[in-house]
């Protein structure tokens, strides 16, 4: 989650427990919605990620196919280990998108390390999962939805989708290509 029933509780004005349950799967699915929305994770987990060589952009350079916080371990196709100061992270700060090694790479290869955007959500993220499920709690009981069609087969309605603001900050981190 990204947020915190707490969180999502004082945003709703909310003074009871009862929907406590509720509130939690709400945070989750914007929590999910968020990382399909943008293609990134903002909380980072230790993992390892095998790359073949469809991820390589030269013979020296390799692309991730997530971002990296942290680099704390790589073995080449023959499964020896790789010394990492011989390993350029690229861009120069994390979230790291590609790896550099001038004595190229021998495939596949296996890099482990902190794997997501950051190891704790931005405060933007936070916020917009928070708004993101409040906007979804309060059209559970909604009778009037913000968009309305008449095809010939009757009335129907639906919601706008995306709240606006919510959509402004995920398209800043929304992962191209």
């Amino acid at each position: 989650m990204y947020g915190t029933v707490e969180q999502l509780r004082a945003y709703l004005a909310l003074t009871s427990h009862d929907d406590d349950a509720l509130l939690e799967l709400l945070l989750n699915a914007a929590a999910s919605f968020i990382e399909r929305y943008t293609r990134r994770r903002f909380r980072a987990v230790s993992e390892t990620h095998w790359l073949t060589d469809g991820f390589a952009i030269s013979d020296k350079e390799l692309m991730l196919d997530d971002d990296l916080q942290e680099l704390t371990g790589i073995t080449d196709g023959s499964g020896a280990a790789v010394e990492l100061s011989g390993v350029r992270l690229i861009p120069p700060r994390p979230p790291y998108t590609a790896l550099f090694r001038e004595d190229g790479w021998g495939y596949p290869v296996s890099v482990s390390g902190q794997w997501g955007w950051s190891s704790e959500p931005p405060a933007d993220i936070t916020a917009a999962a928070v708004r993101l499920a409040a906007y979804w709690y309060r059209l559970r009981d909604a009778q009037v939805f913000d968009v309305t069609a008449m095809p010939d087969q009757g009335v129907l309605t639906v919601p706008k989708g995306l709240p606006i603001d919510v959509k402004v900050v995920l398209d800043q981190y929304r992962r191209v290509g």
